[in-house]
């Protein structure tokens, strides 16, 4: 029989019946709500100061750098499909793939608050987050360790741990 597959966007429970992809295994998206809000507000205030003083270079490059920052961190999407683990910010230029067989342990934690979003080197290893404190620590066979910033640390590390046990989906 075959076990059930996750798929996930923006909640934190699904399953992958209809899915686009039918190989993936678990997929959610966490969208950087606050961090989006921000750059979005900056970038107006920014669009209505150039109407009312005028064109400016520096103000329109300092649109453009909010622009590029909401496409490349407004969202972090993890995903695990034939035995790989790959999380990616926004539009998916910036991503990083962890195989599954390499992946030791996989457990919830809560980051400290000042550990910050984006990717970051903390006291337990890489982060890589969009949003909150949630997020899973992964254990590598090398030693090494990351934590993936979610809105669903549970589900993530149970989707982890259960792909691990039974290896690349068919």
């Amino acid at each position: 029989m075959e076990r059930p597959k996750l798929y996930q966007i923006g909640f934190c429970v699904s399953s992958a019946d209809g899915a686009r992809e039918m190989d993936t295994e678990y997929r959610h998206t966490q969208f950087g709500t606050l961090t989006v809000g921000l750059l979005l507000g900056m970038i107006a205030f920014l669009v209505i100061l150039s109407l009312k003083t005028g064109w400016d270079p520096f103000i329109a490059g300092m649109v453009l750098v909010f622009v590029v920052f909401v496409l490349l961190f407004g969202a972090l999407t993890t995903e695990i499909r034939a035995g790989v683990l790959e999380i990616w910010f926004g539009i998916g230029l910036i991503r990083k793939r962890f195989a599954l067989r390499e992946i030791e342990d996989a457990a919830p934690v809560k980051n400290h608050w000042f550990y910050g979003w984006g990717i970051r080197l903390t006291p337990h290893g890489w982060l890589y987050n969009v949003s909150g404190l949630g997020a899973v620590e992964i254990v590598l066979s090398s030693g090494k360790h990351y934590r993936i910033g979610t809105d669903c640390p549970e589900e993530l590390a149970q989707a982890i741990q259960q792909s691990r046990r039974s290896g690349p989906s068919a």
